[in-house]
C-alpha cells in the first residue's frame, strides 16, 4: 500500500491499494509545513498525538493541515510550524465501507447423530459483512499494535470460533440433521448475533451472516438422492415412464428397446379396448355378422343355366342345387 511517496511528501492520503483493509496507519510521523490531507469517500481520518486521539475528520475533501486541521485538534491548536519543527503526529485512516467476506469451514464438523457413533461430518459455506463500528475501540485494541487490519484478520478470528457456534446452533432441539438447508436462515441469525458481540470487543461489527450451503458426506448425499427418487417414482408405472424418458433422451440401443416396449404396451391397450367394446355389444354383433357370412357363401348366378340366384339354395329355372 503506497500511503505517501516519501518522507518529505506534502500530501497525506490513503489510496486503498490493498483490498479489504479496515484501517491503515500513516507511517511517517513528521508532518511538515504546507502538507495537505486528502480524505476520500468512504474514509475517516483520525489524528493521534502521543497515543491520544486529537481529532476525527469524517468529511471527504482536500484539507490544508495548518489552516484546516490543526485549529480543530485538542492539544495542538496553538502548534506553529517552524523551519525545522515538523508536527510529529500519527494519522489513522479508517475504511467506513461495509465489506463482504466469503467464509468456509476448514475441517468437517462432526455433529451428533443417531446411529452414527462418530457423528455426522458436514461442512458449511457462506458470506458475512463487516465494518468498523467504534473508532475509539479500534484505536485502543488494534491500532496501537497493528499497522493495518484487514478482512482476512476478521475472517481468521471468526473461523476460529465458527465450528463451535455451528455445532451449538445446529444441535438445537428439533432440527433435522439431514435437511439443515431448510433452517439455514435461523441458524445463521443465531450465529450472527454471537459473532457480532465477539467482534465488537475489537471495534468491528458483523452486520450480516449467511449460510449458502451445507455439504454432506458422499454416502449421505447418495442416500438423499435415492430417497428423493423413490418418493418421486411411487409405483412401477411412473418408474417405467421415467426410465423410458431417460433412455430416449440418451439415445442408442436402449432408446430402441424402450420404444418397442412402449409400442407393445400401446398395442395391448388398443386390443383390450376392442375386446371390451365387443363384450359390451353382446349377441347383437354376433347375430349381425352371421347373415352376412351366410349371404356371401353362395353364387350370384346358377352355374348350369346362368339364372340369377337371388340368395336361394336351388335355381328357380333349372332346379340345380346352389352350394
Amino acid at each position: 500500500m503506497g500511503f505517501i511517496k516519501n518522507q518529505f511528501s506534502s500530501v497525506i492520503e490513503w489510496n486503498e491499494n490493498g483490498a479489504g483493509v479496515l484501517f491503515y496507519k500513516f507511517q511517517n510521523q513528521e508532518i511538515k509545513k504546507g502538507s495537505r490531507l486528502i480524505i476520500r469517500p468512504g474514509q475517516d481520518a483520525i489524528f493521534l498525538y502521543n497515543g491520544r486521539v486529537e481529532g476525527i475528520f469524517v468529511e471527504d475533501g482536500d484539507y490544508d493541515i495548518e489552516s484546516d486541521i490543526i485549529p480543530f485538534l485538542t492539544t495542538l491548536k496553538s502548534f506553529k510550524f517552524g523551519f525545522s519543527t515538523p508536527l510529529r503526529a500519527e494519522v489513522l485512516f479508517i475504511n467506513t465501507k461495509e465489506l463482504l467476506v466469503k467464509w468456509g469451514t476448514k475441517n468437517a464438523i462432526n455433529l451428533p447423530a443417531p446411529g452414527l457413533p462418530g457423528g455426522m461430518p458436514i461442512r458449511a459455506f457462506g458470506t458475512f459483512n463487516c465494518r468498523v463500528a467504534a473508532h475509539e475501540v479500534v484505536i485502543e485494541k488494534l491500532a496501537g499494535i497493528r499497522q493495518t487490519y484487514t478482512v482476512g484478520d476478521v475472517k481468521e478470528r471468526i473461523i476460529a470460533s465458527l465450528d463451535q457456534l455451528l455445532m451449538s446452533w445446529i444441535s438445537k432441539e428439533g432440527r433435522d440433521m439431514f435437511n439443515l438447508q431448510a433452517d439455514a436462515r435461523n441458524i445463521a441469525k443465531g450465529i450472527e448475533g454471537e459473532l457480532d458481540a465477539d467482534m465488537r470487543t475489537l471495534g468491528i461489527g458483523i452486520s450480516g451472516f449467511r449460510i449458502e450451503s451445507f455439504s454432506y458426506p458422499e454416502e449421505i448425499r447418495k442416500m438423499q438422492e435415492k430417497a428423493a427418487a423413490q418418493s418421486m417414482v411411487g409405483d412401477m408405472n411412473k418408474y417405467t415412464q421415467m426410465a423410458a424418458a431417460d433412455s430416449l433422451g440418451k439415445g442408442g440401443a436402449g432408446a430402441g428397446m424402450v420404444s418397442d416396449m412402449v409400442g407393445l404396451q400401446m398395442g395391448m391397450a388398443i386390443g383390450q379396448q376392442m375386446v371390451n367394446q365387443m363384450n359390451a355389444g353382446g349377441g347383437n354383433m354376433a347375430g349381425q355378422a352371421q347373415p352376412a357370412a351366410q349371404g356371401g357363401a353362395g353364387p350370384k348366378f346358377c352355374p348350369n343355366c346362368g339364372t340369377p340366384t337371388t340368395g336361394s339354395k336351388f335355381c328357380g329355372n333349372c332346379g340345380t342345387q346352389l352350394l
